[in-house]
């Protein structure tokens, strides 16, 4: 098959490629330039607000993984994204959307998803959307704050989220675009446990050997600390999905995780296990008991 992977230089992107690269397909990906690819993975130049992109990107593509990461433009570059594959009859789309999206379509980058996700419903294409949870591999972001200063920062509260590891991502992701069965299906996808900005805290502590602290619920705190390095318009969207998060949790069911296992073909990865052999990564590991 023949497979365009959008965000292919990005977190759950570059995983989604390298996936379907090992399964032996051709895959290419969109992309503005500047930032190397996986291997084994094509260049195919341009940008979703560019009309001439949009036209000619999609052609003669078995299929696409749509993921639009978070801009101000989100929304318009997901449904010019959905015109090309329109355009080009592109074989099946599958999209990444987040759990929750009708529940709270008012937080700016969750609205993103639900128009998206409704201009793709109703394309005529096969498609499959797929809803992961908060990805642990957000964590990546925080290494000084964690290793250097000994504080997990992101106030994602104590009601809990099912976080996932961005591998299962693109296992579900491989899956459904390159095996038949999931056309019009959603999948919500999430991780085997429901962990707290506490737990969270606790689990990077027992990897690195070192005491780390949960840094709080207090929005107020984290948006000055955030402004310092992330636009007022990202730290407010934010700031807004962390205080659903800290009121109403993000917490997949055992019948959605049931099903996610079926899809991959083997459990969810737990964070345990992520944060120490991200600890191992950046060289800081636990000390062994005596």
């Amino acid at each position: 098959m023949r497979i365009l992977v959008l965000g292919a230089t990005g977190t759950v992107g570059s995983q989604v490629a390298r996936q379907i690269v090992a399964r032996g397909h051709e895959v290419h990906a969109l992309t503005r330039g500047g930032k190397p690819l996986p291997d084994g993975v094509a260049a195919v130049m341009g940008d979703l607000l560019d009309v001439q992109t949009v036209r000619t990107a999609f052609r003669d593509m078995d299929g696409v993984f749509l993921v639009n990461g978070w801009s101000t433009s989100e929304a318009h570059e997901g449904l010019m994204a959905v015109n090309g594959c329109m355009e080009s009859r592109v074989g099946r789309v599958v999209y990444l959307s987040v759990p929750h999206v009708e529940e709270a379509a008012w937080l700016p980058h969750f609205g993103a998803k639900v128009a998206v996700e409704t201009a793709i419903r109703s394309s005529g294409l096969p498609y499959t959307i797929l809803r992961p949870n908060n990805f642990f591999q957000n964590d990546l972001w925080l290494r000084e704050a964690i290793t250097q200063y000994g504080f997990y920062p992101q106030p994602i509260g104590g009601v809990g989220l099912t976080r996932i590891d961005v591998r299962d991502i693109a296992d579900a992701a491989a899956v459904t675009l390159t095996e038949d069965g999931h056309a019009g299906r959603i999948y919500e996808l999430g991780g085997p446990e429901v962990v707290t900005g506490a737990s969270t805290a606790a689990a990077w502590s027992a990897a690195l050997g070192r005491e780390v602290q949960y840094a709080g619920d207090d929005l107020d705190s984290w948006e000055l600390r955030s402004l310092q390095f992330m636009p007022p318009l990202m730290v407010y969207d934010f700031r807004r999905m962390y205080e659903y998060f800290q009121q109403h949790g993000l917490i997949a069911t055992r019948e959605q995780l049931a099903q996610q296992e079926r899809l991959i073909g083997h459990p969810p990865r737990p964070f345990a296990d992520f944060a120490r052999e991200q600890a191992a990564a950046w060289g800081v590991t636990a000390a062994l008991p005596a």
